[in-house]
């Protein structure tokens, strides 16, 4: 007789670009079909990636998104503000939310956890996991709150060392059912999507700094174009391009105007394959501010790519500093000597280009899918 399956479903705001996204696609499309019995809710079914939700996952959404609207002005008004009463009614009355009965809710983000806190489903444990980083000042007077929800989950996961012992130390809070569990990486998939078409730099000057992430403000992409600019006006040859779109858009392209480096800095806006762009560029550059364990690193990594990124977050624990990468702290002068040593110091980029070789050694994804799968199990236990 067959067993029962495990019933879990993972919360998620929307399916548009981003890492806590990619991690969750990742497991719903690796973690054990015969064990456990998948289903997806977002709040809102809108994004680049909701095309590539696994079609063996069940898809439930509170409501349409952007894609879905009406292209007339006047009638797309109306759509947004009857989105915005329905999110309302569903988060004053959850009960509403969902009809079928879950064993697990997973929280994939601090956004979803009232949500799955009030959940209709009163007996179903639940995981609150934790993708943030609790010392970048405008988060910081929202984490308090996030922790403090985060201790009424029966189990909360932490995507890296660092980002729990900040809690631990700043507010003196330890989790007892917690875990830190690493986001998976594919080194394989990520060469193969490298090569899927070849990106042409043209008349960029080389060497190539490569970014890939959303263009929000706490991702320090204006700091990067003052760098970027004092390089090119103390004679540096170098050029940037970003992969990513997102509400500091037309900011910076202002800046990039403003400081007049239009020929060698380039927002290239959203792709959703960004490997082959990164695959052509040089060095990668990681400017944040703040971060928890961004994919973005080990993907760049598994590219063989030489990084300097700031040392926020869990970034310490994935890049070792002056071996595979350059950690520096998030201030300009700090990115501006960094990038000046990639450009000038052909030695020490080729040291770690050679510690570099061989990523796939480094990752092994199916011991992260057997980490979570043990905690589901466990968890009802």
């Amino acid at each position: 007789m067959q067993k029962k399956k495990i019933k879990v479903l993972f919360r998620l705001r929307s399916m548009e670009m981003g890492g806590v996204q990619k991690v969750i696609l990742d497991l719903l499309n690796n973690l054990s079909k015969d064990k456990f019995e998948f289903t997806l809710l977002l709040n809102l079914y809108q994004g680049e990636l909701r095309n590539d939700i696994p079609k063996n996952v069940k898809l439930l959404y509170l409501t349409k998104g952007k894609e879905d609207f009406s292209k007339n002005p006047l009638l797309k008004k109306i759509q947004l503000a009857f989105r915005l009463l329905k999110l309302y009614l569903y988060k004053k009355f959850p009960s509403f939310q969902l009809k079928e009965k879950y064993d697990i809710e997973v929280a994939s983000s601090y956004s979803e956890y009232d949500m799955t806190l009030n959940s209709s489903n009163k007996n179903s444990k639940k995981i609150a996991w934790f993708h943030s980083e609790v010392t970048y000042e405008r988060l910081r007077s929202k984490s308090w709150d996030y922790i403090k929800k985060m201790k009424k989950f029966d189990y909360v996961v932490f995507c890296a060392n660092q980002i729990r012992n900040l809690i631990e130390e700043k507010y003196g809070i330890t989790f007892s059912n917690s875990s830190v569990i690493y986001n998976a990486v594919h080194v394989d998939e990520i060469k193969k999507k490298a090569e899927e078409y070849n990106v042409d730099y043209g008349k960029l000057k080389k060497p190539i700094f490569c970014s890939i992430g959303r263009l929000h403000s706490r991702k320090g992409y204006e700091i990067l174009v003052n760098v970027h600019a004092r390089l090119i006006n103390e004679n540096y040859i170098h050029s940037i391009v970003i992969v990513g779109d997102g509400e500091e858009m037309d900011r910076l392209k202002k800046q990039v105007i403003a400081l007049k480096v239009e020929k060698t800095f380039k927002l290239l806006g959203t792709k959703l394959n960004p490997y082959p762009y990164l695959k052509a560029a040089d060095y990668f550059v990681l400017p944040t501010k703040s971060e928890a364990y961004p994919l973005v690193i080990n993907e760049a990594l598994a590219l063989e790519k030489p990084i300097i990124s700031t040392r926020v977050g869990g970034i310490p624990e994935m890049i070792d500093n002056n071996i595979n990468g350059l950690l520096v702290n998030c201030n300009e002068e700090e990115i501006y000597q960094g990038m000046k040593k990639f450009i000038q110091n052909s030695k020490f980029v080729d040291d770690i280009k050679r510690n570099l070789e061989k990523p796939e050694e480094k990752f092994n994804p199916d011991s992260i899918y057997q980490e979570v799968e043990e905690l589901l199990l466990q968890l009802l236990n």
